[in-house]
């Protein structure tokens, strides 16, 4: 009897043991989780309703990732009565136009110096910045850099929001939120990225780049505004004549863009069209009026890169529509304004 008992006392022992193991490990597993900032739906909806006059901005880009980054980052800095653009920050990527995820970003950031100087603009000190070498291993762990430190910096600068025009995938904007979590009170991240709750998959490329930074945009309970890439932002299409009509000729960055939007499809253009994606974050904080929007509970990104519905979840905006002359029509004419002034 002796014998049996001790056993059953080792057994029930090591049970604990190892129900304890495994509390320790979910609550290490979710411990950035439970950092996230506690924000009312309430004030949520404040910040997420659209901004009245001239806002504060960064903007977030895998600028050298096609030639839509470069369209918007210029149409952003032509928009100063809408924004005053505080700081630019080159995020990471992986296709056929990079080697590395940090190769992409340091080419991200020579474009943008690029774009600058063709725009005749001085480019002040701790104004562009480097972001992140790679994507996210997990969604625990951020990826410290001058840009994700920067954009920490700057929220808690003012309190005014600090909006974060984020046009590629989202590591250097959820990193500052893993690492400074209070930021969430002060920005709101207007993110093009995913695709609309409707669709089978959420899988694009800014998504799935880095899915794990874009889980912390949907659980982070940050201010977010998505604009989905199908079916809104695919209604941006411009073709090789339009672009050229508009923007050849005037001045040394129209010219450059023309050049960019040639130079992508050097095979036959016979009814061909490009669609200028990124274009759409920043016409957005110019006129919200020229989207259609809803409040929803923010999704769940699953590791699958589909969506899956918790209505107790906190509230996000996601666009549903957008009308496409109205932002290309605002875009060339400051563009040629702009050529004109100088």
């Amino acid at each position: 009897m002796l014998r049996f008992t001790n056993l059953g006392k080792t057994v029930t022992s090591r049970l604990r043991l190892i129900t304890m193991i495994g509390v320790a490990m979910l609550l290490a597993d979710g411990a950035f989780s439970q950092q996230y900032a506690k924000l009312t739906d309430e004030f949520r909806l404040q910040r997420l309703k659209p901004a009245e006059g001239k806002i504060r901005a960064v903007i977030d880009t895998d600028t050298y990732n096609e030639i839509d980054d470069q369209f918007a980052v210029v149409y952003a800095l032509l928009s100063p009565d809408d924004m005053d653009v505080e700081a630019i920050y080159a995020a990471p990527y992986l296709n056929n136009r990079s080697t590395s995820p940090a190769d992409g970003m340091e080419k991200s950031y020579e474009e943008i110096i690029r774009l600058l100087e063709k725009m005749g603009r001085e480019i002040p000190e701790n104004f562009v910045f480097r972001g992140s070498d790679r994507f996210m291993a997990d969604k625990g762990n951020p990826i410290d850099s001058p840009a994700a430190r920067d954009l920490i910096r700057r929220a808690n600068s003012s309190d005014e929001p600090l909006y974060v025009l984020t046009l590629g995938a989202a590591t250097n904007v959820a990193s500052a939120i893993l690492m400074a979590p209070e930021i969430a009170e002060k920005i709101i991240v207007v993110w093009l990225g995913g695709k609309g709750l409707t669709w089978r998959s959420a899988s694009e490329f800014n998504l799935m780049q880095d899915p794990q930074s874009a889980q912390v945009m949907f659980d982070s309970g940050v201010p977010l505004i998505q604009i989905p890439t199908e079916p809104v932002t695919s209604h941006l299409l411009t073709t090789v004549h339009e672009v050229a009509h508009y923007l050849a000729g005037q001045g040394e960055i129209g010219d450059y863009l023309v050049e960019i939007f040639k130079a992508y499809n050097e095979g036959d253009t016979f009814g061909w069209s490009k669609i200028v994606w990124d274009i759409s974050a920043v016409a957005y904080v110019v006129n919200p009026r020229w989207f259609i929007t809803e409040i929803r509970s923010s999704p769940i990104l699953t590791d699958q890169l589909t969506y899956s519905v918790d209505h107790s979840r906190h509230l996000y905006r996601t666009t549903t529509h957008l009308w496409r002359d109205d932002i290309f029509g605002d875009m060339f004419k400051k563009i040629q304004q702009h050529a004109q002034e100088k």
